[in-house]
């Protein structure tokens, strides 16, 4: 069962290898949650691809067993590798012990990138949760599985979380003929919120005197850094880094990182900063996301926020267009008559006299082809102490339902084979969730009030539910949790899809040919319609340009 499983994950994501300025992580600590929950997010963005929530059983193993591994490309090569005694279940990218990985690509320097390894980022990723009961534990399973079978990816950063504590990881290949990998691992402070968004962060890190020779790399800080042995050295064999030890910054050395980059990835890591620290002190980083570092060379890794976060926070967090900032995307004549904060592609372009220009690359994006927020809990039974908040395309546009990682199937919905690109279906709800984020997309200010309503109303719902789930599984056995979880969870997906479909049907009579009629509790009532007003900032910049011509005579 494991083989066909890890196959059919790596040919779901296929287009996930080369995805132009991809995916976000947010990463909170037990201490900086309002609940005492460590959380990770992941917004896994790219064009022209669907991904939806797989599922791996546990297992025991027989000695000699193997399994077989593919990668991302269509026509690559199988390998099999050998299995392990016993396998954790795994539901999307948390395991049955509260593990939870995500991932952000910065791919770095690309001449380290091994063609001939076995192992990309997200079969890593799947195998290490499968093999792991903590996020220490998966960080030592990612090492020696790349050291074994090799790593055919450039630039990679995880956060890899348990119930217990966050930690982010960058990790990059070695090049052609060199197998394993070169990386380093922080803890983040359980008081702290970091982030990631596609550009290495890591910079210096304390350092031990001496390698753990049981697990190959270095083990520094009283437990709270962890290294590859190498990761030095190699830097300097390549002629990366010239000077002490304790000066060596990981990102200098491996990230290559560019003004472009730093407006698009960095800025992203601040906005979130800003929405949960002194935003007069995180506005003094604009001039660095603009390309002047004579202030700041770097956003701090993670800070300790002005107040907790809850989950509801991070989901809506992972919204984000900067609302409110200097870089708020629905500010300006080019958030249209609607003042939407939605671009088209792509992000860098020319105009008419040959500038450069670029568009804003926000955490909440039409390309996400799926959403989650993981959250994870001490205090309960691991089978519902594990929660991932998951839906289909933009987070912006959907409504979070709460997975259990006890449940022993997914909805169907959020099945990738149920999902293909190239076909609408009704019974998916990656088709279902486009549907109607493509009505609001263009007419944002007009549509984005009723959608909010029904997100609201559903996320609500579930957060109120929860108490009594928590209650209801105090009271069963193992097995009839596992029953209970999966049909509650299945119960949450088909009330988000039958909420979804009424709003499709809703908005398109409520909003047709561009007028707006009256509504009440998400239902069209007697009344005369209305004419959604363009936003101040177009009509202005419109007179400026046409002058007279639409000026009443």
């Amino acid at each position: 069962m494991k083989r066909l499983i890890l196959v059919a994950l790596s040919a779901a994501l296929v287009a996930l290898s080369t995805p132009s300025d991809a995916c976000t992580n947010l990463i909170v600590g037990k201490k900086a949650s309002a609940d005492g929950s460590v959380i990770c997010t992941y917004n896994c963005d790219g064009f022209g691809f669907s991904t939806g929530m797989s599922y791996s059983a546990p297992g025991k193993h027989e000695p000699g067993e193997m399994i077989a591994i593919r990668g991302f490309f269509p026509g690559s090569e199988t390998h099999y590798i050998a299995q392990v005694p016993y396998t954790y279940k795994v539901v999307g990218l948390m395991n049955e012990k509260q593990v939870s990985i995500v991932e952000t690509t910065w791919t770095g320097r690309r001449e380290l990138r091994n063609p001939d390894g076995w192992l990309d980022y997200f079969t890593l990723m799947d195998l290490a949760l499968q093999r792991s009961a903590s996020a220490r534990e998966a960080i030592a399973v990612m090492h020696q599985l790349v050291q074994e079978y090799g790593y055919n990816e450039t630039g990679e950063s995880f956060a890899i979380c348990d119930k217990e504590e966050a930690w982010i990881m960058e990790l990059i290949g070695k090049g052609k003929d060199n197998k394993g990998a070169v990386w380093v691992a922080l803890r983040v402070p359980d008081d702290c919120i970091s982030a990631y968004a596609n550009t290495s962060r890591i910079r210096q890190f304390p350092q031990a005197k001496k390698v753990d020779k049981k697990l190959g790399f270095y083990v520094a800080d009283n437990g709270n850094c962890m290294y590859s042995a190498d990761v030095i050295s190699f830097a300097k064999e390549m002629g990366y880094y010239e000077g002490p030890d304790a000066n060596f910054s990981f990102r200098e050395a491996y990230g290559n990182v560019s003004k472009n980059s730093i407006r698009s990835c960095d800025a992203r890591v601040w906005s979130f900063f800003r929405h949960h620290y002194n935003k007069e002190e995180m506005d003094s980083y604009l001039p660095y996301l603009n390309g002047d570092f004579s202030e700041h060379d770097s956003l701090p890794l993670w800070i300790k926020p002005d107040a907790p976060l809850t989950y509801r926070d991070i989901q809506n967090d992972m919204r984000d267009h900067y609302e409110g900032t200097a870089l708020d995307m629905t500010a300006d004549m080019s958030a249209g008559p609607w003042a939407s904060p939605y671009r088209n592609q792509p992000v860098s372009f020319k105009s008419a006299d040959g500038t450069d220009m670029f568009r804003e690359r926000p955490i909440g994006c039409q390309q996400s082809a799926m959403t989650l927020v993981c959250r994870m809990r001490n205090w309960l039974p691991n089978a519902v102490g594990g929660i991932t908040y998951f839906n289909m395309d933009d987070a912006t546009m959907v409504a979070y339902v709460p997975v259990y990682c006890g449940i022993d199937s997914v909805p169907e919905a959020f099945r990738t084979e149920n999902t293909s690109i190239m076909e609408f279906n009704e019974k998916s709800a990656f088709w279902m969730n486009n549907w109607v984020a493509n009505m609001v997309y263009p007419r944002w200010s007009a549509m984005i009030g009723d959608l909010r309503d029904a997100q609201n109303e559903l996320e609500d719902f579930y957060e109120a539910d929860q108490a009594d789930v928590e209650a209801q599984v105090a009271k069963l056995t193992a097995g009839e949790t596992t029953e209970f979880l999966t049909r509650k969870t299945k119960a949450y997906t088909d009330k988000m899809m039958t909420r979804w479909d009424k709003l499709a049907k809703f908005l398109i009579v409520k909003h047709n040919d561009q007028i707006m009629r009256p509504s009440k509790d998400g239902e069209i009532v007697p009344g005369r319609h209305t004419s959604p007003a363009y936003s101040t900032e177009f009509i202005e910049a419109e007179k400026a340009v046409t002058g007279n011509r639409y000026v009443r005579p």
